[in-house]
């Protein structure tokens, strides 16, 4: 009789319920305090396939690594590039690592730049570390950096104009002021 009375009495269970409700409130504030994400490492995702199908008009960025064996008319930042044998790729291209196996119409800027035997690449290359394979066809120049993947030549390129306009027009007026006198 008293089992009976106690499960259909509301009162009971309501009091029962009430501290269990407590904890599990608190336990989910407990973790969100104590949440680090500096120290809880992320799996590195997986590289970005563009299959040889795909033909892409427009930018690329990413903090991850890209895999090109299509087509790409635009500018490419990733941390690692690789450019398959089909792959096609017209634009500026800036990644720590570029491994290049196919075809490159542009500006090459790396850490790491590496020209396989496949590869072919119209383009200036800056670089830290290069390494061209026997066989790989390349036509540009190339520039060693320790940080290449600033484009500080961009920047300076307008000071520089500026400053040489300027002198070349007083070099002119001293040169018609001597012609005069």
């Amino acid at each position: 009789m008293f089992s009976k009375s106690k499960i259909n009495e509301p009162g009971p269970k309501q009091a029962e319920a009430t501290p269990t409700a407590a904890p599990a409130a608190a336990a989910p504030a407990a973790p969100s305090s104590d949440y680090k994400p500096s120290t809880t490492p992320k799996a590195k995702p997986p590289a970005s396939l563009l299959s040889s199908d795909l033909h892409i008009t427009g930018n690329l960025r990413t903090t991850g690594d890209i895999q090109v064996e299509g087509t790409v008319e635009g500018d490419i930042r990733a941390h690692l590039l690789t450019v398959g044998e089909t792959a096609t790729i017209k634009g500026e291209v800036t990644a720590d690592d570029v491994v290049v196996n196919g075809r490159v119409v542009g500006r090459v800027r790396g850490l790491k730049v590496r020209l396989t035997s496949t590869a072919r690449v119209e383009g200036d290359i800056i670089h830290k570390t290069i390494a061209i394979e026997s066989g790989a066809h390349f036509e540009g120049s190339v520039q060693r950096q320790d940080d290449p993947l600033t484009p500080g030549g961009k920047k300076s390129a307008p000071i520089g104009a500026a400053a040489t306009a300027p002198s070349a027009a007083v070099k002119a007026a001293t040169a018609a002021a001597k012609a005069e006198g």
